[in-house]
């Protein structure tokens, strides 16, 4: 086993762990710091795909903004009851266990033996290798081409749509929490 390879095993284990204490532990704080910890090894499992722009976002966006903005829902909305516990046990877990399992195995399925996995010899290519332009070293690089150059099959017009929707869902979020 190479570096990388004890490197995965490592960030991985940890990832599991601190995605169980998430939706595990019984206070509320004590979750959302080790949602802070996923979201930190999300981002070291990308930096190993040397995705690193993607990492780099993970932990602005997620690690960074997302959590901190839970973090001050949660201390601004803290109730009186403050000795017991703030995460209660929902009495259908049994139920997410079979679902998480099926998702799972679908998963699996998809990644390994299904005609389609890269695994397998499928029809799957690597990434950027059926694009028009030369693949540079950089993938941030790579990113803006994709998105706005000429040459490149370009994705000028979804990249727009998106930001369009996401104007249309900050107005109806102003309109919605807008007090009459």
């Amino acid at each position: 086993m190479d570096l990388t390879g004890l490197l995965f095993w490592i960030i991985a284990i940890i990832l599991v762990g601190s995605a169980l204490l998430v939706v595990g532990l019984r206070n509320i704080v004590h979750s959302a710091l080790a949602l802070i910890v996923l979201f930190a090894m999300a981002a070291g499992i990308y930096l190993l795909l040397n995705a690193e722009f993607i990492a780099i976002v993970q932990i602005l966006i997620y690690a960074g903004a997302v959590t901190i903005l839970v973090l001050f829902a949660l201390m601004l909305t803290r109730t009186s009851n403050l000795g017991g516990s703030s995460n209660p046990n929902n009495k259908q877990w049994w139920l997410a266990a079979i679902i998480s399992t099926l998702v799972g195995a679908a998963i699996i399925f998809a990644a390994t033996l299904s005609q389609y996995s890269t695994a397998q010899g499928g029809s799957g290519t690597a990434y950027g290798t059926t694009s028009a332009c030369t693949l540079p070293t950089n993938n941030v690089t790579y990113i803006g081409q994709l998105l706005y150059s000429p040459t490149c099959y370009s994705y000028v017009l979804p990249f727009e749509i998106a930001s369009l929707v996401l104007l249309v869902a900050i107005v109806g979020a102003i309109v919605v929490g807008r007090e009459d």
